[in-house]
Parts: structure tokens; C-alpha cells; sequence
């Protein structure tokens, strides 16, 4: 490779470099203004189709109120949930004590010795307090919210004159490419808020339908906190599986049961989220795993939980736009997980 090649490489790394390091310093900025882009392109067919029959303002006040009772649906299911489950810990904090005392000597005595500090540390009101905290922090995404309907409303109000001018003549041959990729975004996102709609709805209807029957206490905390955290790919499914196995520790107090509901609820994910949801969302959508993985992790750690929920659309948009340059659509076809045939079309 020769000096120039070498010299740009370096420069576009360092660039990225500097990027990423600005989207996470101001990411209370940033963060609402990715989910703000990902809401706007859910929600522009519900404007455009109501500002046809009423005035623009009327139709953008109903949008956002749309918007605004999706947004707290979704946070008040995982934040009522964590509460049921906080009240009762601390309403049994004494038999959490206990188990946990009567499960240590257990390993204790066939020979599996319980690290000090865990020994040290664990205090129930320790415990309800982390649980508390979460809720908290879920109960304090207002200020989060109030950005992203401002950026919203502002956003549904520019499309058309945004379209207008990247269409313009002077926007070209970049304009119409950044049009036709922003088009396929948004049928992509649509596509995939169903799909993951869909596959929460029936991942928190059936983890509520089991719980229940097993007799496992707060089913329908359970139910809501799997039904919500679905949208957050691995890291959502892994928590709604965690909570109610280690509560299934002290409810059951056997190894048995709590086996039963381990990998029960991961059956139940395993076949909604490897099996129906692929077949659902279609080759449109299809992403390398790992990818995804890389995604979710990489925007939680520089995002937290929004960047959670926003790495796999980040993901989606990052795949269509190198799959419209001729430079990066080898990269595309790395990041996606198309058939051979369909990538060879």
C-alpha cells in the first residue's frame, strides 16, 4: 500500500476515532436524536396519512400524543414490573436471608466454599436497594423523553422540505442516494418494530402463561418485564430469563423447580427469537449475529440501556447505506446474513 493509501487509512481511522468519542461525551444529546430518527421514520406514514385530512398541526399533535403513550407504555411495563418485584423482596427480606444462609451452607458442605466477599456483602436490603435504583432510573427518563418529542416534532415537520432538497438538482448524484437509502431505512425499521412488537407480545404472553402455572408469584411483573425488555436484543431476553430464576430460588427453594423455570423461559425464547421471529422478519432484515451482538453491546456501553435498544436500528441503517456505495458494499455483505443466492442477485 503507498504512503498516500497508508495516510488515508490512518486519517479515516482517526476520524472515526474522534466520532465515536463525541457521540459518547455527548450522548444526552446524541442518544435522542438517533431514537428521535428512528421514531420519525416510524411514524411519518401516521402524519402524512393524517395531515392529508386535517390541518398539519392537528395531525402533528396526534402523532406525537401516539408517540408519547408508546414510549411511557413501554417504560412503565419494566418499571411497574421491577416495582412488584422490589415490594416483595422487601416485604420477605427474612426468608431471602434464610435461603440464601441454608443454599451457602449446602455448598459449604459438599465442598464448594462461598467466596467472602460475597458472604460480606450480600445484604437483602443491599439487594432492594439495586432494585429500587433500577426502577428509579427507569421512572427518570422524563427529561429523555421531552428531547426526543421535541426532536420528533421538529423532525415530522422537516421531512417533506428535507426530501424536497435532497431531490434538489444541486444535492446531485448524493442527494437521490441518500433519499433511496433513507426510503429503505424506514421500510426496514417499520418492518422490524413489527416484527419485534409481534415477538414481544407474544414472548411476554407466554413467559405470564407459565409463571402463572407453575405458581410462581408476580406473573404478570414477570410477563410485563419479558414483554418490554424484548426490544433489547440478548441483553433484554437474558434479564427477563435471570430475574425470575434466581426469584424462583427463594419461592420454590429447590433445585428442581428452579431448573423447570431456567429453561422453560429459555425455551420460550429460544422459539419465539430463533425461530419465529427470522421467519417473520424475512431476508430483508437478516444480520450476522455476530454483528448484532457487537451492536448491542457497543451502543449499551456507550448509550447504556438506550444505546441497548438503539444498536441493532444504528446496525440496520449502517448495513443499507454501505450496501448504496459501491465503495463499502463489501462491508455490507459482511454485516448481513443473506443466502447465497440472494447475495450473488
Amino acid at each position: 500500500m503507498t504512503d498516500a493509501g497508508n495516510k488515508g487509512m490512518f486519517g479515516a481511522i482517526s476520524t472515526g476515532i474522534l466520532v465515536l468519542a463525541l457521540l459518547n461525551v455527548a450522548q444526552s444529546i446524541f442518544a435522542p436524536l438517533f431514537f428521535s430518527l428512528i421514531v420519525i421514520a416510524l411514524m411519518w406514514p401516521c402524519q402524512f396519512a393524517l395531515q392529508r385530512r386535517m390541518p398539519r398541526l392537528v395531525a402533528l399533535f396526534i402523532t406525537l400524543s401516539l408517540t408519547m403513550a408508546v414510549i411511557l407504555a413501554l417504560g412503565f411495563a419494566v418499571a411497574w414490573g421491577l416495582t412488584q418485584v422490589g415490594r416483595w423482596l422487601f416485604l420477605n427480606a427474612e426468608q431471602l436471608q434464610a435461603v440464601y444462609t441454608i443454599w451457602a451452607d449446602w455448598l459449604e458442605q459438599h465442598g464448594i466454599p462461598v467466596m467472602g466477599t460475597l458472604s460480606d456483602r450480600f445484604d437483602v436490603r443491599w439487594l432492594v436497594g439495586v432494585m429500587q435504583s433500577t426502577a428509579g432510573r427507569l421512572n427518570s427518563f422524563a427529561g429523555f423523553t421531552v428531547l426526543v418529542l421535541i426532536f420528533v416534532m421538529l423532525g415530522l415537520l422537516e421531512v417533506e422540505e428535507f426530501g424536497a432538497r435532497l431531490a434538489a438538482p444541486e444535492a446531485q448524484p448524493y442527494g437521490s442516494r441518500i433519499l433511496a437509502a433513507n426510503s429503505t431505512i424506514a421500510v426496514k425499521l417499520r418492518r422490524f418494530m413489527i416484527v419485534r412488537t409481534v415477538a414481544s407480545l407474544l414472548t411476554g404472553f407466554f413467559v405470564w402463561v407459565f409463571t402463572l402455572g407453575m405458581g410462581l408469584e408476580l406473573a404478570s411483573a414477570w410477563g410485563a418485564i419479558a414483554f418490554a425488555l424484548n426490544y433489547i436484543p440478548f441483553i433484554g431476553p437474558f434479564v427477563a430469563t435471570f430475574l425470575p430464576t434466581i426469584f424462583a430460588v427463594a419461592h420454590f427453594g429447590s433445585w428442581e423447580m428452579v431448573l423447570v423455570i431456567f429453561a422453560s423461559l429459555n425455551i420460550i425464547q429460544f422459539i419465539i427469537g430463533s425461530y419465529l421471529e427470522p421467519r417473520l422478519a424475512g431476508a430483508s432484515l437478516s444480520l450476522s449475529p455476530l454483528a448484532v451482538i457487537f451492536a448491542v453491546f457497543f451502543w449499551s456501553f456507550m448509550w447504556g440501556m438506550a444505546g441497548a435498544f438503539l444498536g441493532v436500528p444504528i446496525l440496520i441503517a449502517f448495513v443499507t447505506y454501505c450496501e448504496g456505495s459501491p465503495a463499502a458494499r463489501w462491508l455490507a455483505a459482511i454485516l448481513a446474513n443473506k443466502p447465497a443466492e440472494t447475495a450473488d442477485a
